[in-house]
């Protein structure tokens, strides 16, 4: 045995060959694996990603357009442009949301008003 490798005891020739070849078997079982993995990786996740980077660029504009006061951080042509171009495009469709929007705000706030109503009878 060797003092700086304990446990590695030293092998005559025969073992030797028959550990190089253990471990060669072992490296190109694993090189299989890693190609596998690698490859699933680009055909599985690749397209992930690229959808993700998008996902977060449209984020980052939809989170620019939403606050309405960033208009005067950018500019309001802009958003006028674009305010302008979606409401005629879609003038009836936004026409009823908001309208069933306000419909609902109206319940929900009947809903708080009995509930608080509740509250203060109670207490």
């Amino acid at each position: 045995m060797d003092k700086q490798f304990p446990l590695y005891p030293k092998l005559k020739e025969a073992g030797k060959e028959e550990a190089q070849h253990l471990f060669d078997e072992f490296k190109s079982q694993m090189k299989k694996i890693c190609d596998e993995i690698l490859s699933r990786a680009y055909t599985d996740v690749a397209i992930y990603i690229e959808s993700d980077s998008w996902g977060n660029f449209r984020n980052e504009i939809i989170q620019g357009f939403s606050k309405y006061g960033n208009r005067k951080l950018q500019s309001d042509y802009d958003f006028a442009k674009i305010r302008q171009a979606i409401f005629e495009e879609h003038r009836e469709e936004i026409i009823k949301e908001c309208e069933k929007d306000i419909v609902e705000e109206n319940e929900n706030l009947k809903k708080e008003l009995q509930w608080l109503r509740e509250l203060a009878r109670r207490g």
